[in-house]
């Protein structure tokens, strides 16, 4: 069962290959700040993931918008993040969860996602800047994307 909204909101540093280099993503870098909408995701390079990551980075302007970074996290490693984003297009902040600890924090960590292994199951979640979960959603399966009117709708709301 994923966090529910009301809950703290794991604190976490994971790492992400931007350009050259790898750079430490902390959520609780944007307290005090701005919103943050994490977004969990299976596996890179499969065709949902694909399409929410590329829809996202194309419409990343309306969540600066609305006052808010958008980080996606999944279990791939920030090289094979990297390598994906490149190809894809993909602009939004990823985060490796390599070790799996972010996801299973957040009770969003499957135990065995089509006999690969377990792996982070798609999620959504608002965070303000306090720190406090506005917003939690796992869909239903892996196919499914969030919604992600709901997620704006409350960006709106804390705005």
């Amino acid at each position: 069962m994923p966090l529910s909204a009301g809950s703290k909101a794991p604190d976490f540093t994971l790492k992400s290959k931007q350009g050259d280099a790898i750079h430490d993503i902390t959520l609780s870098a944007n307290f005090g700040k701005k919103n943050t909408v994490l977004l969990f995701f299976p596996l890179a390079f499969t065709g949902v993931c694909t399409q929410e990551m590329c829809d996202i980075s194309q419409g990343l302007s309306a969540y600066a918008d609305l006052g808010a970074d958008v980080i996606a996290i999944s279990v791939d490693s920030p090289f094979s993040q990297a390598a994906w984003a490149q190809k894809e297009n993909i602009t939004i902040t990823l985060a490796s969860d390599l070790n799996k600890t972010t996801a299973s924090a957040y009770g969003v960590l499957l135990d065995d996602l089509a006999g690969f292994g377990s792996a982070a199951a798609r999620a959504a979640f608002v965070i303000d800047q306090d720190g406090i979960i506005q917003y939690s959603e796992q869909t239903p399966t892996p196919k499914d994307l969030p919604n992600f009117e709901a997620i704006k709708a409350k960006l709106a709301e804390l705005k």
